[in-house]
C-alpha cells in the first residue's frame, strides 16, 4: 500500500516581541494526514520552535508551509515523524480490513 502524506499548519503562537523581532512563532499547531487514495488517517498536536537571536529570521508574513513544516519535523525529529506516520498507516490498514463492525440488530 503507498500512502502520500500531507502537512498542515492550522495556527502559530507568537512573541509580539522577541530578541528584536516581531511575530516570534514559538508554537506550531499542525496535522500530518495520510491517504492511500481510497482511506485516510491523521495525526495532530503542537510543537515548540525556539528563535535564538542572530539565527536567520524570516518575517511572519514571509514564512511558508515548507519552512514552519520543516520546523515541525526538527522539533519532533526523525525517529517521532516516524512513528507518527506508521500510526496513520494502520489507520488507513483498520480501514481496509477492519478487525471489528458495528452490526444492525438482526430483528
Amino acid at each position: 500500500m503507498s500512502i502520500t502524506y500531507t502537512w498542515t499548519v492550522s495556527a502559530m503562537d507568537a512573541h509580539p516581541q522577541h530578541e528584536g523581532k516581531s511575530d516570534v512563532v514559538y508554537t506550531v499547531h499542525w496535522r500530518l494526514e495520510g491517504t492511500d487514495g481510497t482511506y485516510t488517517g491523521s495525526v495532530y498536536g503542537t510543537a515548540g520552535v525556539t528563535y535564538t537571536s542572530g539565527d536567520p529570521f524570516t518575517e511572519y508574513g514571509n514564512l511558508t508551509l515548507e519552512q514552519v513544516t520543516g520546523w515541525v519535523k526538527e522539533s519532533l525529529g526523525a525517529e517521532q515523524v516516524s512513528s507518527y506516520e506508521t500510526a496513520i498507516a494502520g489507520q488507513i490498514a483498520k480501514q481496509v480490513s477492519p478487525d471489528t463492525v458495528t452490526k444492525a440488530t438482526p430483528w
